[in-house]
Parts: structure tokens; C-alpha cells; sequence
């Protein structure tokens, strides 16, 4: 199953030049995720305002996050950065930022809050799953179809269309319980992998 994150590798290429500099500037790979995190804690809180134009830009929004995700590993892995807060830290974030982000939407659709947080609890178990083949083999796995930059597609897309006018609200519960399906299909995967590379 083709996921967003197959294309990681030409995002990194198009970004490592700015990981030099960020890099020669002093700036470490914690500074750039807590700089994520903080940034999508204030777009998600401005967001449960349901303001228009921030819906319109939430797929920009999650972009410049997917730069920053890239940009913080790029720091640690090829400019010598790597630290168990920076892993803690990595992954805390990733989960929390996600939460803040989705959350506006049941703001939005008050009637889909249950399909709503059904969703953030598969996308946290979607990242536990992959930290659990790291525990099990020592490799994080981040197989889709639904992980984090797939889910970053999909709930950018959602918004534009919500700041472009266009009502959701009827079928936004239904649009969520599909995304938690493939959260789930996600889990599963990354645990198979884990285990099928376990034996070999």
C-alpha cells in the first residue's frame, strides 16, 4: 500500500541543504521539535475557533510541520545530534502535536466528536505499534497506509475544503471512522513487519 511517507527520501534531499546551516548555526534537533510542537499547539488552539481561513491553511500548516519533523531527524542523524530526549522528545511530540491538530475538528463537528477521538487514539497506538517493533528489533517502523504523513494529507485536505466554505458536518463522522480503519490497518502492519523480521 503506497504511503506519503515513501516520498520521505526526496523531501530530505530538497531540505538538507537548510539542516547544514540550521546545523552551523547552533541550532540542535531539540530546538526544532519543540519548535514544532509549539507551533501546531497554537495553530490547533486557534483552530477550535473554527476561524475560516485557518482551516484553509491547515495543509500549508501541516507541511512547514512535516519540514520540521524531517529537518529535526536529518539534525540528529547527520550532524551527530542523536539523544535519548531527542528520541523521547521526537516521539512525544509527534503525538501530541497530532492531538492538538485534530481536536479543533470536533469544535467544528461537535457531532463527530466520538469518531473524532476515536481517530486520535488509533493514531497514537498507530505510533505505539511502530515504537514497539523498535523495542522488539530495534528498527521504528512507519508503515501505512495511514501514518503520521498520511494522516497529515488527509486531515489537511479535510480543512481545506472546511475553509473553503464547503460543509462537512454531515459526513465528517464517516470520513473519520474510515481514517480509524486505516490507523488500524497501519498498527497491524507495523506489528507484522515487526514480527516477520523477527524471523528471519
Amino acid at each position: 500500500m503506497i504511503s506519503v511517507y515513501d516520498l520521505k527520501s526526496r523531501f530530505q534531499n530538497m531540505l538538507r541543504p537548510l539542516c547544514t546551516v540550521l546545523a552551523n548555526k547552533g541550532i540542535s534537533a531539540n530546538h526544532v521539535t519543540l519548535t514544532a510542537l509549539a507551533l501546531s499547539v497554537c495553530y490547533g488552539f486557534l483552530l477550535c475557533f473554527n476561524i475560516q481561513v485557518l482551516w484553509l491553511y491547515l495543509p500549508a500548516f501541516l507541511f512547514v510541520r512535516m519540514g520540521l519533523n524531517a529537518i529535526d531527524g536529518m539534525l540528529a542523524r547527520e550532524h551527530n545530534m542523536k539523544s535519548k530526549l531527542g528520541m523521547a522528545l521526537n516521539e512525544l511530540g509527534d503525538v501530541l502535536s497530532d492531538t492538538v491538530l485534530f481536536v479543533p475538528f470536533i469544535f467544528y463537528a461537535p457531532q463527530a466528536a466520538w469518531f473524532v477521538a476515536l481517530f486520535i487514539f488509533a493514531a497514537a497506538l498507530n505510533e505505539f505499534c511502530g515504537l514497539l517493533a523498535f523495542m522488539m528489533n530495534g528498527q521504528r517502523r512507519y508503515d501505512g497506509p495511514m501514518g503520521k504523513s498520511d494522516r497529515a494529507a488527509a486531515t489537511g485536505l479535510i480543512g481545506f475544503l472546511i475553509g473553503c466554505g464547503i460543509s462537512l458536518h454531515a459526513v465528517l463522522g464517516v470520513i473519520f471512522i474510515l481514517l480509524t480503519l486505516l490507523c488500524a490497518w497501519s498498527s497491524v502492519n507495523r506489528v507484522r513487519g515487526a514480527l516477520l523480521e523477527g524471523d528471519v
